[in-house]
């Protein structure tokens, strides 16, 4: 078989699904937490999103990313598992079941499948936050004054589609990448400890004498490498948050270290790492869910009876 494989695509998109699935009525609270004001810590953000707009405001913005996110994590578990074979191949080519895995090809492997990533899931994502965000209430955004688009309680945006034209009406087609310059910051070195944690740990906790991880084995590798990626991704997640967010009915930031500089200046170091333990907790079942989801669709595309690494 080629270095190139297709399946690793189809995998990716059936795991990209599950993971929106189970992990997006808690990154709207890490949305609210990061870039929102008024909420305190995540059980009371929870309760008071609750209290104001029912259980159904934790799905707000969903149709749209697991239309989308299952495609573009299609696209990075595909990329990824391509490149680190590619790699492989070409340092052992001799080696006839896959040669093993080496730091240096994870590493590389990851660090493009986050550049890509970015160039696919900014727009994604922004809309994502801008949905979740335009409930926050216009006299908590921090005293200024919103735009006339925004007066009165009517909500910024009708739905995905408007949420695009609306952007690129008013901010051009670059508005669609706001805050990719901080994502690209996030999304490199926090693929690097999603998928080399993932790929050692799975091989760690499997038995020499498998083939390959077994599917508890792949739920828990997975679960620990995305709370450790997202725990360690926080401090910049909350700046792509904000500035993504920032537009819904104010301006506030120039760019990634303005925004930097004005969070640090209004609320200290602290800010950088609100929503860290909803990005822990939510990455766990997130994560065992996408590495679970791949590696099951992988086995049942290629007929095989053991769970296979990327």
């Amino acid at each position: 078989m080629g270095s190139f494989q297709l399946e690793d695509f189809v995998a990716g998109w059936i795991g990209g699904a599950a993971s929106v699935i189970v992990g997006h009525p808690l990154d709207t609270v890490k949305a609210r937490l990061q870039a929102g004001t008024g909420y305190g810590n995540t059980l009371s953000c929870i309760r008071t999103v609750y209290r104001r707009e029912s259980v159904f405001a934790f799905f707000k913005g969903m149709s749209f990313p697991l239309a989308s996110i299952a495609v573009y994590n299609s696209v990075v578990f595909g990329v990824f598992s391509n490149t680190q074979r590619f790699l492989s191949r070409h340092r052992c080519p001799e080696a006839e079941a896959g040669p093993p895995h080496m730091l240096s090809d994870l590493l590389l492997a990851s660090m493009v499948a986050g550049v890509v990533s970015v160039g696919l899931g900014a727009p994604v994502d922004l809309i994502k936050i801008r949905l979740q965000m335009q409930t926050q209430p216009l006299q908590e955004a921090n005293g200024l004054k919103p735009r006339a688009a925004a007066l009165g309680e009517q909500p910024a945006y009708q739905g995905p589609v408007h949420c695009i034209a609306t952007i690129v009406r008013t901010e051009g087609l670059a508005g669609l990448y706001r805050g990719a310059s901080a994502m690209l910051l996030r999304d490199v070195p926090g693929y690097c400890l999603y998928f080399i944690p993932y790929v050692f740990l799975s091989d760690w906790i499997t038995p020499e004498a498998h083939a390959g991880p077994s599917p508890c084995a792949v739920w828990l590798a997975g679960g620990m490498a995305g709370a450790i990626s997202w725990g360690t991704a926080t401090p910049m997640d909350v700046v792509k948050s904000r500035m993504q967010a920032d537009g819904v009915y104010v301006n506030k930031y120039k760019g990634v270290l303005d925004c930097i500089s004005q969070s640090y200046q209004k609320e200290g170091l602290k800010v950088f790492f609100r929503g860290i333990t909803v990005n822990a907790v939510r990455g766990f079942p997130m994560s065992a869910a996408m590495f679970l989801g791949y590696e099951l669709s992988l086995q049942a595309i290629r007929g095989d009876h053991v769970v296979t690494s990327p």
